[in-house]
């Protein structure tokens, strides 16, 4: 699993181990790596560490992408096709991919367009390619999900430019793990493009505006249809913690609508996913969880610097 301790996969190798399968988490410092399964050390841009890495499994998820680069699409075109013909030197029966909504019949983002280009690379090898298109994935540490919050937790009042009104299908990051781990074990999903989201379509004012009432907040929101995706993510970069570049990709993509067409993935793996006020709750509770462990971790560690000062 490359990306075994990002946003996803971080959730995922847990998921994967509990349901019985031997996990190597892929990653370029393996001394560092606590989360779930056998570390392994690899880089997506480096064909050697793959060979090693690769060597001996059945089935490999690709979960990384380089929005924080100007030149992410060449990045992420050169690793795709890297992994895609490592995986196949290695035996590898089938990749799982986490891509983007979008339709292809509109003047997709480039965002969207390099995650489409991911798609076609990886299967360059001639391992089949399952891949899963998601648009905003709802979940503590996730980028698109810590936007939406800290807009809200930080502007009572908004100016709001012409994309909030785009509609998207948001879905939960426990639901999008749960189709990755579905997907694994059914041969019928092998070499397919599925599409997955939550049950309710909304424009991006709608889910900012429900995080605001879930807070019990108000916000204040004022339409200024001229605002650039250039002016928008340097705004974004100003009240949130998300960087420049990776607001610009994120902004650029919002002008493109991101809604299930098939939902073919429901006969796949059957269940209903959550609702985006459950999502938002669960999120919210993740975040307060994480910051009451940071804040124990901290007094423990102000506790022991004390008793060896007094020593």
């Amino acid at each position: 699993m490359t990306g075994a301790s990002g946003f996803v996969g971080g959730r995922l190798a847990p998921a994967l181990v509990e349901e019985g399968h031997e996990v190597r988490a892929m990653t370029r410092r393996p001394e560092r790596y606590s989360g779930a399964g056998e570390a392994v050390r690899g880089d997506v841009s480096d064909a050697g560490s793959l060979r090693t890495a690769l060597q001996g499994c059945d089935a490999a998820y690709y979960l990384v992408h380089s929005l924080d680069s100007s030149d992410f699409q060449d990045k992420d075109a050169e690793a795709a096709r890297t992994f895609g013909r490592a995986a196949a030197d290695a035996g590898v029966r089938r990749i799982i991919y986490l891509g983007g909504l979008g339709d292809d019949a509109d003047d997709l983002s480039p965002h969207l367009r390099s995650r489409r280009e991911v798609e076609r690379l990886l299967g360059e090898g001639a391992v089949p390619v399952t891949v899963l298109r998601a648009g905003i994935v709802v979940g503590h540490g996730g980028v698109s999900w810590e936007m939406t919050r800290q807009l809200v937790a930080h502007l009572p009042a908004m100016i709001t430019p012409r994309w909030v009104h785009t509609r998207t299908q948001p879905i939960a990051i426990a639901d999008v793990v749960r189709y990755l781990v579905g997907v694994l074990d059914a041969p019928e999903a092998e070499g397919r493009v599925f599409e997955v989201g939550g049950p309710e379509v909304l424009e991006y004012l709608e889910m900012l505006t429900r995080v605001a009432e879930i807070q019990g907040r108000h916000l204040f929101v004022l339409p200024v249809p001229l605002l650039s995706p250039q002016l928008s993510s340097r705004w974004l970069s100003l009240v949130t913690d998300v960087d420049l570049q990776t607001g610009r990709s994120l902004i650029d993509s919002m002008t493109n609508e991101v809604v299930v067409r098939d939902h073919a993935i429901r006969d796949v793996v059957p269940f209903e996913p959550m609702d985006y006020d459950q999502a938002v709750l669960v999120a919210l509770g993740e975040r307060a969880a994480a910051r009451r462990r940071a804040a124990g971790d901290r007094h423990k560690h102000g506790g022991l610097l004390a008793r060896g000062a007094r020593a």
